[in-house]
């Protein structure tokens, strides 16, 4: 009887045929390469057949490069942390791509020496906020203001509100960031109230500033006061002011969110935000203020550690120049036109599927406690499960016993992904198969 382990094909043949090379292109030789060891492996044990080892391999490959994958947010939630916070506009994508290869981004194509880097993308930023006298852009919001205790505080004091001394995502608190880079924080008022002369009282010559912390993700309620902006620019020292969440200028339905523009109008003299938030943008750090200062900020040496790449730089000058984002998109949407929205999706998807007014929130720190106004496809519990480990995978949120597929945060042209996801869900499974967990 012939010996079946002849009939097993070559290492390379296998990595010759044209689905495995197109494969290579697609996810590198070393994924690939495992991934056909293993075909191998199962065909000399006679679990796969030597004609089908090439399908065998290239049905072990992921579609994707990457692990993470492509998520439709139907959890009402515009600026959701887990998710990615705000999604990049189709502008911005395009100017990654184009980042992406090699680009003038330190290079002045005129003389063929150094230039200004990211020149456009600062440029952008300074247009977009004309009261900042200068600009700068780091890799996040913590960043912004860990280089601001750098430039400024180190061995020296800072002045903060004890109802500012925040914490925020994965039990990060700016304080301790602050006193980790060498900065003292002098703290006035309670945890609830706060008046223009504790800070008049704790103001020294020992202080290199006063910090306003936003509490973007927490409200303070009742019996509480705090000191604006304004009045803090009186005491003899800069005052910077940590917006959060980015927002550039007042937006109509958030007007409690502090924005960049009245800030510095108020007389802030640095104001640190994030870009990858209200601002509709990638993951960045926002500083703007005084010319002397920012510059300072800009020259000193830990701005070295805390710069942005170019991909980071083409993104944010695409989301201030472009067309709106999808944050902003989101924000300006009309809840009738959710609603109707959400009634075609029902009916495309057909029962139990169900149209049903929701609320949606901002996210990510921003505006808590304030509801965004907006309707949800609502669906059986059980369902959410295994939309999320559909492909795409679909997120919504669980309430009073329905999964609802909210569309605040949902652009409309997925609109029919997500219909065809829930459908998927919804069908019944072939006669004769096993489902998942069976």
């Amino acid at each position: 009887m012939p010996d079946a382990r002849r009939r097993v094909p070559r290492v390379d043949h296998v990595l010759a045929d044209p689905d495995v090379v197109a494969a290579v292109g697609r996810l590198g030789r070393t994924r690939v390469k495992a991934a056909v060891d293993e075909a191998l492996a199962a065909c000399r044990a006679g679990r796969v057949d030597p004609e089908d080892v090439v399908a065998a391999a290239v049905a072990a490959l992921p579609d994707e490069p990457v692990s993470m994958r492509p998520v439709l947010n139907a959890t009402g939630v515009v600026v959701h942390t887990n998710l990615g916070r705000a999604p990049l506009s189709a502008a911005a994508v395009h100017a990654v791509a184009l980042a992406a290869g090699a680009t003038d981004v330190e290079l002045d194509l005129d003389s063929g020496l150094r230039g200004p880097r990211g020149a456009g993308a600062l440029a952008a930023l300074a247009a977009a906020v004309p009261d900042a006298g200068g600009v700068h852009v780091v890799n996040n919001g913590a960043a912004a203001l860990a280089l601001v205790t750098c430039a400024l505080a180190v061995g020296r004091e800072v002045v903060v509100s004890r109802g500012e001394l925040v914490e925020i995502g994965d039990g990060f608190r700016i304080p301790e960031l602050m006193e980790s880079l060498g900065a003292r924080l002098r703290e006035v008022g309670t945890t609830n109230r706060v008046h223009l002369a504790d800070y008049e009282r704790a103001v020294s010559e020992r202080t290199a500033f006063v910090l306003k912390v936003h509490p973007s993700n927490f409200r303070v309620e009742g019996f509480t006061s705090a000191v604006p902006v304004a009045p803090l620019t009186g005491l003899g020292v800069p005052v910077v002011a940590d917006i959060g969440s980015g927002l550039l200028a007042p937006h109509p339905r958030l007007p409690d969110e502090p924005d960049a523009a009245t800030t510095l109008r108020d007389g802030a003299d640095l104001v640190t935000a994030s870009g990858d938030k209200l601002l509709g943008g990638p993951q960045a750090g926002l500083l703007l203020g005084r010319a002397d200062l920012v510059q300072r900020l800009r020259r000193h040496p830990f701005a070295r550690a805390l710069r942005v790449d170019k991909l980071t730089l083409a993104a944010l000058e695409a989301t201030l120049t472009g067309p709106v984002p999808p944050v902003a998109a989101s924000l300006a949407s009309r809840p009738g036109d959710l609603l109707d929205r959400a009634r075609l999706l029902a009916r495309a998807i057909g029962a139990p599927a169900e149209a049903v007014a929701s609320e949606g929130r901002v996210g990510g720190g921003g505006a808590p406690g304030v509801p965004l106004p907006s309707a949800a496809v609502a669906l059986p519990h059980h369902l959410a499960l295994p939309l999320r480990q559909g492909s795409p995978a679909v997120v919504g949120h669980v309430h009073d016993g329905r999964l609802l597929l909210d569309l605040l945060a949902l652009p409309p042209e997925q609109d029919a992904a997500l219909a065809d996801a829930v459908r998927r869900v919804l069908a019944p499974a072939p006669a004769g198969s096993a489902g998942r967990g069976a």
